[in-house]
């Protein structure tokens, strides 16, 4: 197999579920007669419901698969390298990490011959334990706990000791690593942490990188109502990371993931929103201006944005942010639809029909070559 494929389900996980209406401030007939062109967008026949949006650059695509190429023959050197030479880039030394996670999960001996050479290594003990975490919620599985079987429940929470425990070893081998503090973070709702004790797992983290994004998001997951919070609780944990977000981090996104998770929670396909929702998804929007373009993150989180912009009627924001998009539509929300191009391009054509923005007089010439 290609590791390309296990890169965007590990850093774009796309949750697939079906609707029955159409949204809320969504007119389906808006796109009728809709010639994206006119209005700055690549025209219907473009749009690629495979991606979120332009694929990674070829050479970085290259020195992924090499990486994995090399730790499935056994060599797990490269990938030590590969990790190191993030530095203390903290975001990106977890997606690389996140990267030999789907690795391992294919053939983790390498991975053990990895640990067993350094054993003092801090990234191996951290990936150990993230695999081990990993491994346990696929036994669980993804349902709302009263789906899941009792057995299977078991076992996965029999597995989750054993992986804490390791990240806490891990913890020790570089006192300012904050990767084994993800994996505590991540593993403590399953392993029904209180917020007594889940608390000094987040104060870790945070004091070692205080905007991680992936720290961030497992934190929301913590704060949710279907495990130890509420939605007050995680709406206000949302707006902390928007308005902390530095410059240059995706970080703002997180409240874009609490609204996806509110509407979820509610089984509605649109919630009622509020200036202070609105003036958010502006602050979200602002601090995306600052984000590299080719954070890959950031094309998955701007379709989010787009989508409730539309529902809160920010509809000239919404179409700005469509714009940005481009033709890409492979990404939630669209996939709640049977046919995600189809829901984008209604979407689209909404916006431009509420903000009653005019046709431009030399639409560009898109193509597709990214």
């Amino acid at each position: 197999m290609t590791i390309s494929g296990a890169v965007a389900l590990g850093v774009l996980l796309i949750v697939l579920y079906r609707v029955v209406s159409t949204p809320r401030h969504v007119d389906g007939r808006a796109a009728d007669h809709f010639v994206a062109s006119s209005y700055g967008l690549p025209p219907r026949e473009q749009l690629d419901s495979r991606r979120p949006g332009p694929p990674p650059p070829v050479y970085r695509t290259k020195e992924r698969q090499a990486v994995a190429d090399a730790a499935w023959e056994g060599d797990w050197e490269t990938a030590e390298r590969y990790v190191s030479a993030a530095g203390e880039d903290w975001d990106e030394r977890w997606a690389r990490l996140e990267l030999l996670q789907h690795v391992a999960r294919e053939d983790d001996a390498w991975l053990e011959a990895w640990h067993a050479a350094e054993p003092g290594n801090c990234d191996a003990a951290t990936l150990r334990a993230s695999l081990m975490v990993h491994r346990a919620w696929e036994v669980r599985g993804s349902g709302y706990a009263h789906e899941v079987l009792s057995s299977d429940m078991d076992r996965f929470r029999a597995m989750l000791p054993a992986a804490i425990e390791e990240a806490q070893r891990a913890a020790l081998l570089d006192p300012a690593n904050p990767g084994p503090w993800v994996v505590m973070i991540t593993a403590a709702r399953g392993a029904k942490y209180r917020r007594a004790r889940f608390k000094p797992l987040w104060e870790g983290l945070v004091a070692r990188a205080p905007h991680h994004y992936e720290g961030h998001w497992q934190a929301l997951q913590y704060w949710c109502a279907k495990w130890y919070g509420s939605d007050r609780r995680m709406m206000r944990f949302a707006r902390q990371a928007v308005r902390k977000a530095p410059p240059g981090s995706p970080l703002a996104g997180i409240y874009l993931h609490a609204l996806n998770e509110l509407t979820e929670r509610h089984l509605v396909v649109a919630m009622p929103f509020t200036p202070l929702t609105r003036k958010t998804l502006k602050q979200v929007a602002a601090s995306f201006e600052q984000v590299p373009p080719d954070d890959e993150r950031l094309p998955a989180l701007r379709h989010l944005l787009a989508h409730y912009m539309l529902q809160s009627m920010l509809y000239t924001a919404a179409l700005e942010q469509f714009r940005l998009i481009g033709p890409w539509c492979g990404a939630q929300p669209w996939f709640k639809y049977e046919h995600a191009a189809i829901a984008f391009e209604i979407a689209r054509a909404t916006a431009v029909k509420r903000s009653r923005t005019r046709p431009v007089s030399n639409p560009p010439v898109y193509g597709m070559s990214r």
